[in-house]
């Protein structure tokens, strides 16, 4: 949770600055530097963080990297900055030259925005071309701040990190693909889904009416699956809101049950039974209303009668249990409400 705040209030920093950050230089001090900073490394210890490491490659001498993150005396971690104005894509060529020369298991390639994290998965002591983590700081969420957490001074393990990595990059890359399918489907991914759907002969009219088929299928499973999951958070939340706001019974003996109440449940019991088994309709008496309920389930009201007053009313319930109160002038009235009633039978099945 530290961590994160840590990296929200940089986050809220970089928002504020930004705009009169015009260098590179300007960039590494106001945004690189806390960053390094909330990992746990002492940016001012030239043992820990090094600034312009050397790097030189071969006969060519005077190549450095902006910074060296340095572990009981090697580098662990080597950092590659840019302006916060520019596209990290031109610039990774750079950092894999470096990562060969330095010996260390990991690289950063950065413009104080956007953060790309680099191992050599592929091959021994070359970079990857592709990052295996990548964020951008000013939008990370929980699950990828678990993940820069590994790179914080208190946690850092490189076996561990790089156990991690090849399953972050290739996560990474296959969601990647699949947003580009939900895009454009391509022509394989079509045919993947059309050969279980239809039995015919893999036409071009076919193929490309199946594009569109897979393309809509696919947005309307996700909307749906989103709405499901919205649906039983809201629901959830309904039946706890409703069963905090059930009324304490009263004690037994100051409850009258009339014959009123009574004819008016086996009018609702008429209604209801063309939906519902007449056991899982069952009456509940309180000194404030007549309930009925579905299986005898105070979260699951049916319906409410007020007959004890000076004026009656029917309580019904909408999808979300709120309950309006309707006038009647006599039980027999409660045959008026009958679609409302059985729409609330339709809520809960």
């Amino acid at each position: 949770m530290e961590l994160h705040n840590q990296l929200k209030a940089l986050a809220d920093k970089i928002h504020q600055l930004k705009d009169k950050i015009e260098t590179e230089e300007s960039t590494k001090h106001a945004f690189v530097l806390p960053f390094i900073n909330i990992l746990g490394y002492d940016t001012f210890n030239p043992t820990e963080v090094v600034p312009e490491f050397t790097a030189d490659l071969g006969l060519k001498k005077g190549e450095k990297v902006d910074y060296a993150i340095f572990q009981n005396g090697n580098p662990i971690l080597i950092v590659e900055c840019k302006n916060w104005r520019e596209d990290l894509n031109v610039h990774n060529s750079q950092l894999f030259r470096y990562f060969h020369v330095t010996k260390t298991r990991f690289s950063l390639l950065t413009n104080g925005i956007e953060y790309r994290f680099y191992t050599d998965l592929e091959e021994p002591n070359k970079m990857d071309e592709k990052p295996f983590l990548e964020f951008d700081i000013t939008t990370v969420k929980e699950n990828m701040v678990n993940e820069i957490a590994k790179f914080h001074k208190s946690n850092f393990d490189v076996d561990s990190i790089v156990d991690n990595a090849s399953s972050l990059k290739y996560t990474r890359e296959i969601k990647r693909l699949i947003s580009e399918e939900l895009i454009i489907p391509s022509h394989d991914f079509v045919r993947l889904f059309a050969n279980k759907a239809y039995s015919g002969r893999l036409t071009e009219r076919v193929m490309e009416e199946f594009k569109e088929l897979v393309q809509k299928a696919f947005n309307q499973t996700i909307s749906e699956k989103v709405n499901d999951r919205l649906n039983a958070a809201i629901n959830k939340e309904a039946e706890k809101q409703q069963e905090d706001n059930v009324e304490t019974q009263e004690p037994e003996s100051k409850i009258i049950t009339t014959e009123e109440e009574m004819e008016g449940f086996r009018i609702v019991v008429a209604i209801l039974r063309r939906k519902l088994p007449v056991s899982r309709i069952i009456h509940r008496d309180t000194q404030s209303y007549f309930g009925i309920l579905l299986d005898d389930n105070n979260r699951k009201p049916l319906c409410r009668l007020h007959l004890n007053g000076g004026n009656k009313y029917l309580g019904v319930f909408d999808d979300k249990k709120n309950e309006t109160r309707e006038p009647i002038q006599s039980i027999e009235d409660i045959y008026k409400f009958e679609d409302a009633l059985l729409k609330t039978v339709d809520n809960y099945l």
